[in-house]
Order: C-alpha cells, then structure tokens, then sequence
C-alpha cells in the first residue's frame, strides 16, 4: 500500500512540474493569429512620407499559424481579373517564414489573377516591422530602397 501511495504522490509531482514548466507559446511577438490590413505607407527611399488608409469596403485579412499563410481580399466595387472576368476579391495560401527583420510569403494556390502567368508558386519577401499588434511588410527596390508598406493590425 504504501508503494501504491508512493507511486500516485510520485505521479502526482511529475503532473505538476510538467504543468508548471510547459506553457503556450507567446504568440505576442510572433505572427500567429489574424490581421487585418489597416493602412499603407509610401516611402522615400527610407523614410515614411505619406500614409493612405484603406477605402471603405475594402477588407484584406492574412491568417499565420504554424507556418502557414492565408489571406483573402475584399473589394466593395466589382474589379475585372486578368480574363476581363468581375471579380470582387482575391484569396491565396502558402507558406511563411520570419527572421528578425524579413517575412517571407510562399503563395502555392491561389484565385487565377493571384496566380496568373506564374508557375506553381510565388515567393514574397519583405522587410518587417513587427509588433505585438501591429506589423507592417515593406516592399523593397533591388537596392534596398524602401517603396511602399501594407500596415496590419492584429484581430483579437
């Protein structure tokens, strides 16, 4: 009896200390969770010098976990894809990776105007600010120069 009791207090310890040490991943530095697009910016070169809200009706939305990307763009006003065919919005999925300035879009499938005249797959790479609840992906010239930025905020 007094081994049976042993074993359960033994069990009982191991419970808790993996209870204790192991916790959910802070996702508050990471881009896990939803994000809606808020804004863009225009750059100099480097600096920021003009910053347009989204028009009303427009909805962009990306979703990151696990590696994973999807995203899905609304428009309020029917556009036209690359056939001439009314679209009002696009979507893609892929992959992602981050580093601690860069973020990295692998888009594998998508709706044909995100895909057209590309192969099977299309590779995003931006410069990254990233906060807890708000990120910005900078486009860049092949020197570096800053361009024009989507700006991102985190849905809760």
């Amino acid at each position: 009896m007094k081994k049976l009791l042993g074993l359960v207090f033994l069990m009982l310890i191991l419970i808790s200390a993996i209870g204790i040490t192991s916790s959910k991943p802070d996702t508050m530095h990471s881009m896990e969770g939803t994000w809606e697009l808020q804004s863009f910016y225009n750059f100099d070169g480097q600096n920021i010098v003009d910053t347009i809200p989204t028009d009303e009706g427009y909805r962009q939305v990306k979703m990151y976990y696990d590696g994973k990307i999807m995203w899905s763009r609304s428009t309020s006003e029917d556009t036209k894809d690359a056939d001439g065919n009314d679209v009002v919005g696009l979507f893609g999925y892929g992959t992602y990776s981050i580093s601690e300035n860069e973020l990295t879009e692998v888009i594998e499938y998508g709706d044909k105007g995100m895909l057209k005249d590309k192969d099977s797959f299309r590779t995003f790479v931006f410069e990254l600010w990233l906060e807890d609840d708000k990120y910005s992906q900078i486009n860049t010239d092949e020197e570096g120069n800053r361009l024009f930025s989507e700006n991102y905020v985190r849905i809760k």
